[in-house]
C-alpha cells in the first residue's frame, strides 16, 4: 500500500474533502489489495459523494481483510449503500449478515435499514419485525423512530389496535428535543381506523396544537370525519330531563297548556269592538264577566285537582316502572344502538357504563359484528341490573347469540359486558391471519 497516499487520503477525509479522500485512498491501494481501514474510509467517502455502488464495492473490499474485523458495521454500511442504490434484495442479505455478528455493538442501525429494505421489497410483515427489533435494542438512543415505523407497518397490515399501542409507546420515548406532532397525527389516523373517534379527535388536536404542523389531506379528512362522528353522537343523546319525563309517563304533555289548545293571552281591540261600545254595554259586559269568573274559579279548582291527581298517578307509575327495571332508553334500545354504532363505525363508549377501561372497550368492540341484523329474544329486568339476550344475523350468513349485561344509569341503562355465544355461526368460510 502507498503509505503517503493513504495518509493524504486520511487527512482529506478528516477535512471533509470527500473527493480528495477518494482520489488519494484509491491511489493508495494496489490492484487486488485488501486493506480494511483504507477501504472503510473509501466507502464512507463514496457515500458522502452519493456514489452508492462504488461505496458498496469499497465496503466489500474492507470485508475481505479478515484481520480488520468490524464485520457487523461494514455489512451494515454495505447494506445501506445497496439500499440507496435501489438494490433492496442485496441490501437485505447484507443487513441480515450485519445483525448476525454477535460483536456488533449497534445492531439497531442495521435493523432500521433492514426494515426499509423489506418495505421496498413489499414485505411489510418482515419490515415490522425488523423495526420491532430496532425498538427493543438497548443500545438504541431513540426508539421512538423505530416504534413509529412499526406503527406504520401495523396500519398497512390492518392491525389498527396494535398501531395505536406502537404510536403511544413512541410518544413515551420521544426526547424533549423531538417533535411529537407527526406521531400524534399518525396516532389519530390509527384511532380512526380502530373506530375510537373521541380519542382520534384528541390526538389530531395535539398534533396541531402549536400551529407548526400541517395535516396531510388524508389526515385532515380523518380529523373532520372524527369530529363529525362525535357531533352526531352528541345530537342523538337525549337530555336527562326528557328521559326522566318519558320514564314517568308524561310523553308530550305540556303542563303550561293542559288542554292542548293555545291562544293569545290578550285579544286585539280591533277584534272586540272595544272603541265602539256604549257605557251601558260595558256595565252589562262587566256584570256578565264577574259571573263567568266565579264559574271559572270553581272549574279551575276542579281542573287543578284533576291534573294534580294525574301527575301523582304518573309519578307513582314511573317509580313502579323504575323498580321493575324499566327505564329510558330501554335495555332493548340500548342493545340495538350498541350494535348500530359498531356498524356505523362510531365510538361505542357512550353506550358503556362510566369508567369502562380502554381495554374493555376494545374487547367489546372486537366481538361485535360490523354488519348484522339484531333480533331481541328476551330481557331479564331488575331495578339495578338487566340482561338482554339477542341474535345477530350476519350479512355473510349465519347467526350469533349474544348476552348483554347492563347496569342502571340514571333512568336509563348502560352496557357492562357483551358475551358472544356463537350458537350457529357458519365457520366454514372463515380465515385467520397472523
Amino acid at each position: 500500500m502507498n503509505q503517503q497516499a493513504y495518509e493524504a487520503g486520511r487527512l482529506a477525509y478528516q477535512n471533509s474533502d470527500w473527493l480528495g479522500a477518494v482520489t488519494q485512498l484509491s491511489g493508495a491501494l494496489a490492484p487486488g489489495e485488501a486493506n480494511g481501514e483504507a477501504c472503510h474510509l473509501l466507502g464512507n467517502a463514496y457515500m458522502k459523494l452519493g456514489q452508492f455502488d462504488a461505496a458498496a464495492r469499497a465496503y466489500e473490499g474492507a470485508l475481505a481483510d479478515a484481520a480488520y474485523g468490524k464485520r457487523g458495521a461494514l455489512q451494515c454500511n454495505r447494506g445501506r449503500a445497496l439500499l440507496a442504490a435501489s438494490r433492496p434484495q442485496d441490501a437485505a442479505q447484507a443487513l441480515t449478515d450485519a445483525v448476525a455478528d454477535a460483536d456488533y455493538a449497534t445492531p439497531y442501525k442495521a435493523y432500521m435499514a433492514l426494515g426499509a429494505a423489506y418495505e421496498q421489497l413489499g414485505d411489510v410483515r418482515k419490515a415490522g419485525m425488523a423495526y420491532r427489533s430496532a425498538a427493543i435494542d438497548e443500545a438504541n438512543p431513540a426508539p421512538s423512530v423505530a416504534l413509529s415505523s412499526l406503527g406504520s407497518c401495523f396500519m398497512r397490515l390492518g392491525r389498527a389496535v396494535d398501531a395505536v399501542e406502537a404510536y403511544r409507546t413512541a410518544l413515551d420515548f420521544t426526547t424533549p428535543l423531538e417533535s411529537q406532532n407527526k406521531i400524534w397525527c399518525d396516532l389519530g389516523l390509527a384511532y380512526v381506523a380502530a373506530n375510537r373517534m373521541s380519542e382520534a379527535v384528541d390526538a389530531f388536536a395535539h398534533a396541531t396544537a402549536d400551529g407548526t404542523y400541517q395535516l396531510s389531506p388524508e389526515a385532515q379528512a380523518s380529523y373532520d370525519a372524527a369530529r363529525k362522528a362525535m357531533a352526531a353522537l352528541a345530537e342523538r343523546r337525549p337530555s336527562e330531563t326528557d328521559a326522566l319525563l318519558a320514564a314517568a309517563g308524561y310523553g308530550t304533555y305540556d303542563p303550561l297548556d293542559p288542554t292542548g289548545e293555545s291562544g293569545e293571552l290578550m285579544p286585539s281591540p280591533e277584534d272586540t269592538g272595544f272603541f265602539s261600545v256604549t257605557e251601558e254595554d260595558l256595565m252589562a259586559a262587566d256584570k256578565k264577566e264577574r259571573k263567568v269568573r266565579r264559574k271559572h274559579r270553581h272549574t279551575g279548582l276542579k281542573v287543578f285537582i284533576a291534573i294534580l291527581v294525574v301527575l301523582l298517578l304518573a309519578v307513582g307509575a314511573g317509580v313502579f316502572a323504575y323498580v321493575r327495571g324499566y327505564g329510558w332508553p330501554t335495555q332493548e334500545t340500548v342493545a340495538e344502538r350498541l350494535f348500530g354504532a359498531k356498524a356505523d363505525g362510531v365510538d361505542i363508549a357512550e353506550y358503556m357504563v362510566a369508567g369502562t377501561s380502554d381495554v374493555t372497550l376494545q374487547e367489546v368492540s372486537d366481538v361485535l359484528p360490523t354488519d348484522a341484523t339484531v333480533t331481541i329474544n328476551a330481557c331479564d329486568r331488575s331495578m339495578s341490573e338487566s340482561t338482554v339476550h339477542l341474535t345477530a344475523t350476519l350479512s355473510a350468513g349465519g347467526e350469533m347469540d349474544y348476552t348483554i349485561t347492563m347496569r342502571r344509569d340514571g333512568v336509563g341503562w348502560k352496557v357492562a359486558d357483551v358475551t358472544p355465544e356463537y350458537r350457529s355461526q357458519d365457520l366454514s368460510g372463515t380465515t385467520s391471519t397472523n
